[in-house]
């Protein structure tokens, strides 16, 4: 028989409240700047890996991307230090690691920015597309983890609880076969799944009320 305990109000700490903003900040801001991508008119041919922009603007959005997915990393963590999705090693296991996995993407942010004039496709950028699926399908994994742990703990209630699980799910489908299609359908998935983190940093900031905390929930 599962124990429950009484619903307790979750609380925010000062973590939770900056990773909160970041989290909302940053879902906007790359919701936004992915709808840009997707509307602006093109300033080099499509067979060149920095299309639709010129190489000095695809290294000013390149380096957006870099600052934009470490705010979504330290949002990432502030969700796990929060409890909100659990104290144990499943809770720690996914946080970290979708922490380090979104980190890792903004490092390859920066990477790309040497291919900018590269033909595409190539070796070059196929090598590019190779390193963000891996990662991008990690952090997938990772948030997968992240939301069963939420989903377990029940700090979180209603929609809040899903929101992790929803994340990790959406890389898989539909974000990868999104991302393999048209080039306008990628900028709008991507769009769509970074919105969601605007959704889970307004959690973090706006926690609700609890559901019923399961008292051995963090066991695994």
């Amino acid at each position: 028989m599962t124990l429950t305990s009484p619903a307790l109000a979750p609380s925010r700490t000062a973590l939770g409240t900056i990773g909160g903003w970041a989290l909302l900040a940053g879902g906007v801001t790359g919701a936004a700047s992915a709808v840009l991508l997707a509307v602006v008119p093109p300033q080099v041919d499509e067979s060149q890996f920095s299309f639709p922009l010129g190489v000095a603007a695809f290294t000013a959005v390149q380096l957006f991307f870099f600052a934009h997915h470490l705010a979504l990393a330290l949002g990432l963590f502030a969700v796990w230090r929060s409890g909100l999705a659990g104290s144990g090693p499943l809770a720690a296991a996914g946080g970290i690691a979708a922490t380090l996995t979104m980190a890792a993407l903004a490092v390859q942010e920066i990477v790309v920015i040497g291919a900018a004039e590269a033909p595409h496709p190539s070796e070059q950028t196929d090598a590019v597309g190779g390193v963000y699926g891996v990662l991008s399908l990690l952090n997938g994994a990772a948030l997968i983890v992240f939301g069963v742990a939420a989903l377990r703990a029940r700090r979180w209630s209603g929609w809040r609880r899903l929101l992790l699980l929803v994340l990790g799910v959406y890389v898989i489908v539909p974000l990868t076969p999104a991302i393999l299609g048209p080039f306008v359908i990628a900028r709008l998935a991507i769009g769509l799944w970074i919105l969601l983190f605007a959704a889970l940093g307004w959690a973090l900031l706006n926690p609700g009320p609890a559901g019923r905390a399961r008292r051995r929930d963090d066991v695994i």
